[in-house]
């Protein structure tokens, strides 16, 4: 049995191999995305400036459970109506070392339906 500490170990890991390839400019910020077991966080960040231009999370939102797919949904539409108010339309999506399912790609298809593209 994988431990939890190990799998974090492990996102990590899988993380860091991923922003080897992939960082967000002025032009084409990065959406990371994390989450933990109760909550859900999305920033809008330039790699360049080393700035968060905007974010987003359940605990801001105030969603009675952060945990859920549908409090996903909610904060990838949060997120990318304040980006597009910014002026940003296209994102390099982060998907911060977990799996593309679930919560995290919940996330991603409200953000691309709000108007965000990646």
């Amino acid at each position: 049995m994988i431990t939890q500490t190990k799998r974090n170990a492990i996102r990590q890991r899988i993380h860091a191999r991923i922003r080897q390839k992939l960082s967000g400019s002025g032009e084409r910020p990065r959406l990371n995305v994390y989450r933990s077991l109760n909550h859900i966080y999305a920033q809008v960040i330039d790699d360049q400036k080393g700035e968060t231009l905007v974010s987003a999370s359940t605990l801001e939102l105030k969603v009675k459970t952060g945990g859920s797919v549908a409090a996903a949904k909610e904060i990838g539409k949060a997120v990318a109506e304040k980006a597009v108010a910014k002026g940003i339309k296209k994102v390099v999506f982060d998907r911060g070392g977990f799996l593309y399912h679930g919560r995290i790609k919940a996330l991603a298809d409200a953000a691309r339906e709000a108007g965000l593209e990646f």
